[in-house]
This record gives C-alpha cells, structure tokens and sequence, in this order.
C-alpha cells in the first residue's frame, strides 16, 4: 500500500462492522473531575449510550449542577449497592478511586449490569481477577477503560506496524508527565496507596504501558525500574513521584515507559523499527490531536488532522459491544496483564533488579 493510503479516512470506525440500533442507559458510579469534565460530555455527544444515572456521596448537591442537568436520577453509594434505580441502566461507568473498583463492579455485575471499568483495573493483579470472575459469572460485558485503543491515529499506528511498514521494532519510548498538585490538593486520594495501588506509574504510566502493548500486540518479558520519591512531610512521601521503567520485548526490543507527576505537562510516543518510525505527539494528556510523523526509507510523512474525542469513541465502543454481544478488545485480561508489569515494576525498583514477566 502507498504510504499516503494509510492516512486516508483516519476517523473510520474500523471495529464498527455493523449496523445497530439502540440506546444503552449508563450509571456513572463516582463523579470526579474526570467523569464531570470528560465522560458525561463524551456520553452526551455518542451515538450508542445515554447517562441515566449519578452515583455520588453528595447527590443533593450534584444534581443542582449542569453535569446533572440531563440525567434522570442521582442517588448516594449505599442506594447504588441496595440496587436502587436498577430498572434505569443497562451498564455502569465505575470512575471511583481504584481499591473501590472491585467492590462497585461487583456489585454491578450481581445485578447483572454491564461493566466498563477505569484504569487500572484495580490495585493488584488478584483484586483484578475477582472482577473478570464476578462478570464472568453474571454472563456480562467487562471492560476496562483504555480509550487510547479507541482513537483513530492510535489505531492507524497499529495497522502500520501489523503490515510491516517500520520493519522489526527495536525501541519504544512513551512518556507522560502531568504536575499533578496544580490540579489537585496534596489529600488527593491519588496519593494515598491504599486507595491508588501506587503513585505515578499507577496514574500515568500505565497509559504508555498499555498502549505499547496494544500497538505491538505482544508482552514484554521482563522489567527493570527505577521510582523516586520524596522524604520528609512531601505529599509524595508515600507513593512515587517520577518512575522509569525498561520493558524487554520479544525478538530482543526494548521500549522505556517514563512518567512523572511533577514534570512539564505533556506526552509522546515514538517507535523505531530497522525499516522506519513513526511519532505520535501529545498521545496521552486529552483529546488526542492527529498528529503523527512517519519516517522509512528517504520518505518524511507527517499528518495532521482534526482531534477526535477517545472518549467519545471509547464510550460508543462499549455499548456497541454490549448491542452487538462483541467482546470489547481491551477486557479483564488486558487490565490484569497491565497490573502485573506494574507489579514487577514496583519490585524491580525495591530490590534493583530485572523483574521476569510471563514466567510461571
């Protein structure tokens, strides 16, 4: 295929292989900065879903703001878990802190709605599973929320490197820094590890972790890391700070994950092959703008087109898995594989050594 043919109708919805029809009704259990500022935006504009439900600890005062302006109900979290409004959804958004994931999804699942799960899945690997389990068992759609694997450029990428045009892969570097306390307050639950799981790499860098592996389609080997903390009263006393982390991949490559908390906002993705690269600029801080340079042989391409909302995609992804019974690409496995790097992540850097992945 001509190099110029790749970037021909990047926006096409390659997973969209049918039409459909319908509406899925989603609660959205925990309403952060997040869930108010990007999903329920995302859910308003998407083709397939509907926000029907508010599951907050302060639902008298959430439903006099805008976000509440279009939903039907808002109710606390002990009503959600009583099963109160359950004839109003079909599937929930969990966008609470992490160690509460399994106990919504839980939760969720027994009532036999679908689940759509933020990153990470949970705080470990065991605590993930319990939730593939329970959704296993009430026979419904899990799926964890990687939206980077639902934009376009992302995806594109993909098909460059599944047709061979960079050649073999030999280097990976993906790196996201966001100064996390010029957004929060230092009693973010971002920064105590029993509700997180971790500190950065928890927060930021499983999204270059994630989606390396969603674009080489395979899983690292081994990890060796290196996290960095702060004494004394620091709000990053507890967790880490900033974090590097080598994955070796199969074939002999290597891609480095680094990740900080207080670095200059902003992101990148690069990967080398024998045969060319490709860079993807600001993959990971927002709505992903589609800009994408492309290097092989004497042949400089770059792209650029209109930004599209991953949100969005990732949101009409889900409920067109749940209307057409599809299995959503980024499940329960992919959440636990992400949860064991970080795992190995975290003992690579209290011991000082590399960690093997997908040993038994």
């Amino acid at each position: 295929m001509p190099i110029e043919d790749y970037f021909t109708e990047v926006t096409h919805r390659d997973w969209e292989t049918e039409s459909v029809e319908g509406t899925v009704n989603i609660a959205i259990i925990g309403v952060g900065g997040f869930a108010r500022n990007r999903a329920i935006p995302a859910i308003s504009k998407s083709e397939y879903g509907r926000t029907t439900v508010l599951v907050t600890s302060s639902p008298e005062t959430l439903a006099e703001t805008e976000a509440a302006a279009d939903v039907d109900h808002c109710i606390d979290y002990d009503a959600f878990l009583q099963g109160e409004c359950r004839d109003a959804y079909d599937a929930v958004y969990i966008s609470t802190p992490n160690a509460l994931h399994g106990t919504y999804a839980a939760a969720a699942a027994s009532m036999g709605a679908h689940v759509i799960c933020e990153k990470p899945l949970e705080t470990t690997p065991d605590r993930a599973r319990e939730i593939i389990d329970a959704c296993a068992a009430a026979d419904v759609t899990l799926m964890t929320a990687y939206r980077l694997q639902l934009e376009p450029i992302v995806r594109r990428t993909r098909t460059l490197l599944n047709e061979g045009v960079l050649g073999e892969i030999v280097a990976v570097h993906g790196s996201f820094s966001n100064p996390l306390l010029e957004e929060a307050d230092p009693d973010t639950w971002r920064l105590d590890p029993d509700l997180a799981g971790g500190g950065v790499l928890v927060d930021l860098g499983i999204y270059p972790i994630n989606t390396i592996r969603f674009l080489l389609e395979c899983e690292p080997t081994g990890v060796y890391a290196h996290t960095r903390t702060e004494s004394g009263d620091s709000p990053f006393g507890d967790v880490d700070r900033d974090v590097s982390l080598h994955l070796r991949l199969p074939g002999g490559g290597s891609a480095l994950c680094t990740a900080s908390y207080v670095g200059h906002a902003g992101s990148q993705l690069r990967l080398v092959g024998t045969d060319g690269s490709v860079t993807i600029s600001s993959p990971f801080g927002g709505v992903v703008p589609h800009d994408i340079l492309l290097e092989t042989g004497d042949l400089s391409m770059e792209y650029t087109g209109e930004p599209i909302d991953e949100v969005r995609e990732e949101f009409d992804y889900f409920c067109y898995c749940i209307l057409t019974g599809t299995t959503p690409e980024p499940d329960g496995e992919d959440g636990v594989a992400d949860l064991e790097i970080i795992e190995a992540a975290y003992e690579s850097a209290r011991d000082v050594c590399v960690v093997p992945l997908g040993e038994d």
